[in-house]
């Protein structure tokens, strides 16, 4: 899923994103996010698809004695490792549906803005039970729903270029949508609210938070950053190994 982001045009396109750039203090996300995360002081972390590090990074400096972040793209992995380097992080090409997960080795299991592009989330949900010792943190952040069920995940305009409004349909057809980012047509997969939730507690986990992502008021000022709160964007997601 991820090999486009090896493509040389759409790598640097997004290496110009503020969350690129800037790290975890451009994303809109990051201050609900953050909270979430569990102590993971002396403990093990897996990032599925870590793109440039910065998860790995703020699990290190918050006392985490081991990171493992994987990622499909070598482009991705070699920018982690360029910029976000620790002797506490080993990165690795290798995509999420690949990666063997060894059982019982991770406290803590991390993913950010990458299970929207697996069509079967219960799968993964299985193999990060496996890998979790028993306590372990299973903590995510997908796209919403209603952001994944949007007409090409774009506003309708009217003859401005003024945002009307956000278009959802087939809602309950779960699949592969095609959407522009970034100048590509990327493919990713829509899930419903249900599919996203119910496997956890299906497969041993007892789901702890659920937040629908809203950028902090500091951010508002930022250009087109208001209308991000017409409609959610990200699902966090904290999940408990039982």
């Amino acid at each position: 899923m991820s090999h486009i982001y090896d493509n040389d045009g759409f790598f640097e396109a997004y290496a110009g994103m503020a969350r690129s750039r800037d790290g975890l203090s451009a994303a809109g996300e990051w201050h609900q996010l953050q909270p979430l995360f569990p102590d993971v002081r002396g403990k093990s972390v897996l990032d599925l698809g870590c793109g440039y590090g910065w998860h790995c990074k703020y699990a290190v400096q918050m006392g985490a004695a081991r990171v493992l972040g994987i990622d499909a793209s070598r482009k991705m992995i070699a920018r982690a490792k360029e910029i976000n380097a620790d002797e506490k992080i080993r990165y690795e090409v290798c995509g999420l549906e690949e990666y063997d997960y060894p059982e019982d080795t991770c406290d803590l299991v991390i993913s950010n803005l990458v299970l929207h592009y697996i069509e079967d989330l219960e799968e993964v949900y299985r193999k990060v039970r496996r890998t979790l010792k028993k306590g372990g943190c299973f903590l995510f952040n997908i796209e919403h729903p209603v952001f994944t069920a949007g007409i090409r995940e774009d506003w309708i305009y009217d003859e401005n270029g003024e945002p009307l409004y956000w278009p959802v349909d087939n809602y309950y057809y779960p699949g592969e949508r095609v959407t522009a980012f970034l100048g590509k047509m990327v493919a990713k997969q829509h899930h419903t609210l249900t599919q996203v939730l119910n496997p956890l507690p299906r497969n041993g986990f007892a789901i702890e938070a659920v937040e629908e992502a809203q950028p902090p008021g500091e951010m508002l000022s930022i250009p087109g950053m208001r209308d991000e709160m017409r409609r959610p964007m990200m699902l966090l997601v904290k999940a408990k190994k039982l």
